[in-house]
């Protein structure tokens, strides 16, 4: 069934080939991203042509994470255009690389904003519109970091994944029983076929990366990037992460899988995940909560 979708974060890598797939699939799809009258225009342009060449229910929409007004104006447009929304996928993230120690305390808070605060910003615009129908679904793109092995060197966006990963949890407890939806899915560290690498903030404190950098540990950095790579399947593809996604979508309400991990590294995520949500499910089995396990499915 054709749904209402908006992700964000959607200029490119998992976002932008997420919201493509989406369309292809029949999805009606909004492409969420900042600057689509600035550096983003050409990101809106592609967008526009991939509509008319394949036909696809498919537009870019000004969402800038990062803004309370703008995260609304999105929801109010897509809201009175469609007049309502089917799922929401929160896929906006940006990573860093370097020593945590020669990151600022406020580049910490940045990377916690866009990775974390972000998804709140949009949960408080669209929550109220997806309780009030009394249906849909929440697609968080987790990652593998939350609880897998971690390499050196991506403190600031390890430690906000798995923050956001643990908000994600908490939400499909408290939005069970307005009939919403929970899905996480988890990708792997997919060092090619997309900029997340490429395009990683890097630490502000020069002269602490120049001591590291001389220091004891001066290789872990090329060798900690190299061996992720090296780890990485060769027929690796981040586009399967996209797919994914379209068939999380497709799966029936009220039995859509609550964690999917897309991890060709095989970094040890699904193994901790596993035991994590099974020891959630039985808590709240213990304490007479275990309806909250999968959303209420209006009769």
């Amino acid at each position: 069934m054709k749904q209402v979708i908006i992700i964000t974060g959607a200029s490119s890598g998992f976002g932008a080939l997420a919201a493509r797939q989406l369309a292809l699939a029949g999805h009606s799809v909004y492409a969420g991203m900042r600057a689509t009258q600035g550096r983003n225009a050409p990101q809106v342009a592609a967008v526009e042509d991939f509509a008319r060449e394949h036909g696809a229910d498919i537009r870019a929409i000004e969402m800038d994470v990062q803004s309370d007004a703008s995260v609304a104006a999105a929801i109010d447009r897509l809201i009175a255009e469609r007049g309502r929304i089917d799922a929401v996928i929160h896929n906006a993230g940006h990573m860093s690389f370097g020593p945590a120690e020669a990151f600022t305390p406020e580049q910490f808070a940045e990377l916690y904003d866009v990775n974390v605060l972000s998804t709140q910003r949009v949960n408080r615009a669209a929550l109220p519109h997806l309780r009030a129908q009394g249906k849909g679904l929440l697609l968080w793109v987790s990652s593998s970091s939350a609880r897998g092995g971690t390499p050196p060197y991506l403190a600031p966006y390890f430690a906000a994944k798995a923050a956001m990963d643990s908000v994600a949890v908490s939400y499909a407890g408290e939005l069970a029983r307005w009939g919403i939806e929970t899905s996480i899915i988890v990708p792997g560290a997919f060092t090619s076929g997309t900029n997340h690498f490429a395009h990683s903030g890097k630490p502000a404190d020069a002269a602490r990366v120049a001591a590291y950098d001389q220091g004891p540990g001066a290789d872990i950095a090329a060798v900690a990037l190299k061996g992720l790579a090296d780890l990485e399947p060769a027929d690796a593809d981040a586009a399967e992460v996209a797919r994914a996604i379209v068939r999380i979508v497709g799966v029936p309400h009220g039995k859509r899988p609550f964690r999917v991990h897309i991890d060709p590294s095989e970094d040890g995520a699904e193994v901790v995940n596993a035991m994590a949500d099974r020891v959630r499910a039985e808590l709240l089995r213990r304490i007479g909560l275990e309806d909250l396990l999968r959303p209420r499915i209006a009769a």
